[in-house]
Parts: structure tokens; C-alpha cells; sequence
């Protein structure tokens, strides 16, 4: 699905958002007639008082869903079929354990009924939606235009002259130019005529990020300071968030951990864990814990990028970093602070200090606190090499600029795909 995230959405873009929302509105008042329905034979739900709090519930299950699905929807390059799958199934199973904490009344036919109409309902208004007509946009030559030619999300229509440009504006739902470059008087004119008209005028910048999930390096304005200063609210939830997640999942991180450490002692001679010095938060140094994945001396030479079929992989790190089991011990940093579950990936201290100075606006990276998982890893996968860096770095930026709740649901949605299908690893 192809979300327009910019100032000014296009007519396309509006229509589809409402209809999107009315589509979700009247999923509610159905599924709770239908499940009713199937529940007691009756249409009439408010008449069963015991069932008020699960009819509640319910209804908050689903209301929670749809927020969800539209928030996560207008980031780039979502699977809208799978993310309302998820969340749509996550929310109905908070509410079975609610109800199971306190002793509630509930009827399995009616939570079975409202949670399969949720799912079918939502699923089929993201398929709809998300397939309908592809946006069009003119692209005034010059500057990055090239850059966007490649991604296929939207039509692009060249616009080769401003006279043969203003016969084609009653086709098109937006014009994306190149704003750093300097335009002649008749691309001005034709960009002002566009306006007068009700045709949106974007910066082709702002175009490549909401498309791609990533920030151009060649394109970030000057005060990059403004662009990249971080909520300061939401760090600090997150950071109890965080702990709250370590601490529930550690009666099956933990033995994991130990299980999986056990494998590669047996397997390879030395430590079971891998310490290695790592660089944070406002460019401190640290100490990341991670499972052994290579041969002892594997950086006897120096730090080195990992490489596809690593022959310094030991039989079990292939297994390990397919699934990134390899990374669990790193709660423990996540505790001490060092980490969040979620941010750019740490970076080994020698490249930081090479990438620092060969790629611009790289230290902007470490505004917010390292991840175990991150933007960049689900998005692009494993980096080595200096322009795979700074791809990576492009999507790292994006993250510090729209840190939010909602971009950290869909990387933790992201990354349990990764997991599942091994995405990037090497």
C-alpha cells in the first residue's frame, strides 16, 4: 500500500482515508450483533447484563485494532494484510486474559465470532484500500527526480517543459520537485499555476522519505539539529517499557540463553559469550554481551564486516544468526540502560570512527539509545561496506526523526517476520 505521509495528502489519498474510516466504524456495531447473534440467538446484546464487561472489551479489542492498523499503515512499505492480522489476533488475546485475571463472565462462541468478523472485516477493508488506483505524480526534472524514478510505488509522469506540463495537471494528483535546485521563471510560474489549481506541490526530499522509510543523505537541510532533535517524552516510557518486557520474558529468555550457550561451548572450543566494545547513546562506549557466533580468532586481523558464507562462522553461529538468538544475552544491556529493545544497531568502535568521518551526519545516529533490533534491520538487513553503511545510516536517520510508539509497534511486527524467515542474516 502506498501511504502519501506529506503536508498536503492528495484528493486520492483524503477519499481513500475516509472511506478507510468509515469502513472501520461500521465493523463495530456488526461484529457485536453478529457475535450476539451467534452467542444467545438474539440481536440484542444490551440485554444481557453479565456480559456487559466482555461486550466492553470486546468492543475496546477492536477499536484498538482499527487506531493501530491506520497508524501503522502510513509508514512506508507496510504488509497491511499481515499487520492487521496480528494486531487484530494480539488484541483479542489481551482481552481473553483479562478476562481469565478477573474471573469474568465470557462466552467462547461470542469471543470466537467477534474475533473471526474483526479479522475478515479489517482484512478485507486493507486489501480494498490498499489496492486501489496507483497515485500519479509529475516529476519536474533535475535534482534527486532520478532517485525517485526507481521506486515503483507510484506512477511517475517526466515532465519535460512547462508548456507540455500544463496541459498534463488535470491528470495528475501531485507535482514532486527537486526544491534545492535552482528552477527557471517558467517552472516557477508552472509550480505556482499548480497550486492556484488545487494540485499539491512536493519537495522531492520529503517524496523519497515517505516512500522509502529512508532520509537522504544528499538532501538533508541545514538545520539538521531542528529535523533530529528527539520527543523527550517517549524515551523515558520506553525505557519502562523495555524493562517491563525483559523482565516478563525472562523465564523464557533466560533458559534459552543457557541452552543455546551450552550448544556452542560444546560445539567450538571457548566462551560461550562475546564481549566486544561498542559505541551508544551520544557516542559513549560500551560493552555489548552476545552469544559466540565465530571462531576465537576471528578478528585476529582487525574488526571486519561479516560476510556472506563466513568461513569464521562456527556450525552453530550459522543457526544462531539466522534466527538472531545470537543477540538475546543483550537484555542484559538493555537492562543496565546501555540498550533498548529498539534502535540502530551498536556499531564497533573502528568503523564508527572510520564512518564519522567519511559519511555525513552519521553521529546524528547516536541521538537515540543502540536497539537490539532496529529500523534499518528490517528494512535493509545486514550492512558491510561503506555504501551499504550509509543506506543503513538513511534509515537509522529516519528512525530518529519519526521516533514514536507507533513506528516501534511496526518494527517489533517486523522483526518477528525476520526472525520467522531469516531476513538479512549473514
Amino acid at each position: 500500500m502506498t501511504t502519501l505521509q506529506w503536508s498536503v495528502p492528495t484528493k486520492r489519498a483524503l477519499e481513500r482515508r475516509l472511506w478507510s474510516r468509515l469502513w472501520k466504524a461500521a465493523g463495530l456495531p456488526l461484529m457485536l450483533l453478529v457475535a450476539s447473534y451467534a452467542a444467545w440467538g438474539s440481536l440484542s446484546y444490551w440485554r444481557v447484563p453479565q456480559a456487559w464487561p466482555l461486550i466492553a472489551l470486546s468492543a475496546l479489542a477492536y477499536v484498538v485494532s482499527a487506531v493501530v492498523i491506520s497508524r501503522l499503515s502510513r509508514f512506508p512499505k507496510v504488509e497491511d494484510l499481515g499487520v492487521t492480522a496480528l494486531t487484530v489476533g494480539l488484541a483479542f488475546i489481551f482481552v481473553i486474559a483479562l478476562i481469565a485475571l478477573g474471573r469474568l463472565y465470557y462466552s467462547r462462541l461470542f469471543l470466537l465470532t467477534a474475533l473471526a468478523f474483526a479479522e475478515l472485516w479489517l482484512l478485507a477493508g486493507s486489501y480494498a484500500f490498499s489496492r486501489s488506483r496507483t497515485v500519479s505524480l509529475g516529476i519536474v526534472p533535475g535534482g534527486m527526480a532520478g532517485d525517485l524514478a526507481s521506486i515503483d510505488a507510484v506512477s511517475w509522469a517526466w515532465l519535460t517543459a512547462p508548456e507540455e506540463a500544463v496541459r498534463r495537471i488535470g491528470d495528475l494528483d501531485g507535482v514532486v520537485v527537486d526544491l534545492h535546485q535552482k528552477l527557471s521563471p517558467e517552472w516557477v510560474r508552472f509550480l505556482a499555476n499548480c497550486s492556484l489549481q488545487g494540485v499539491p506541490v512536493y519537495h522531492a526530499a520529503v517524496v523519497f522519505e515517505s516512500l522509502t522509510g529512508r532520509v537522504s543523505l544528499r538532501h538533508i537541510s541545514e538545520g539538521a539539529e531542528e529535523v533530529f532533535r528527539t520527543p523527550s517524552f517517549y524515551p523515558f516510557i520506553k525505557r519502562w517499557l523495555d524493562i517491563l518486557t525483559v523482565v516478563l520474558s525472562a523465564p523464557l529468555v533466560v533458559p534459552l540463553v543457557l541452552v543455546t550457550a551450552v550448544i556452542v561451548k560444546i560445539g567450538s572450543p571457548g566462551p560461550a559469550f562475546f564481549f566486544q566494545e561498542r559505541v551508544g547513546q551520544g557516542g559513549k562506549v560500551f560493552r555489548i554481551v552476545k552469544l559466540r557466533t565465530m571462531r576465537v580468532d576471528a578478528e585476529s586481523n582487525g574488526a571486519e564486516f561479516a560476510r556472506t558464507d563466513d568461513d569464521r562462522i562456527i556450525p552453530a553461529g550459522k543457526w544462531l544468526r539466522k534466527f538472531r538468538l545470537d543477540e538475546l544475552p543483550q537484555f542484559w544491556n538493555v537492562l543496565k540502560g546501555e540498550m533498548s529493545l529498539i534502535g540502530p544497531r551498536p556499531e564497533q568502535v573502528p568503523f564508527v570512527k572510520k564512518f564519522v568521518q567519511e559519511i555525513p551526519y552519521y553521529n546524528y545516529r547516536h541521538l537515540v539509545k543502540p536497539g537490539i533490533t532496529g529500523w534499518a534491520q528490517v528494512m535493509q538487513g545486514y550492512a558491510a561496506g561503506k555504501e551499504e553503511t550509509r543506506e543503513k545510516l538513511e534509515y537509522d536517520l529516519y528512525y530518529v526523526k519519526h521516533l514514536t510508539v507507533w513506528l516501534d509497534l511496526l518494527i517489533a511486527y517486523k522483526t518477528i517476520k525476520t526472525i520467522l524467515t531469516g531476513f538479512g542474516a549473514r
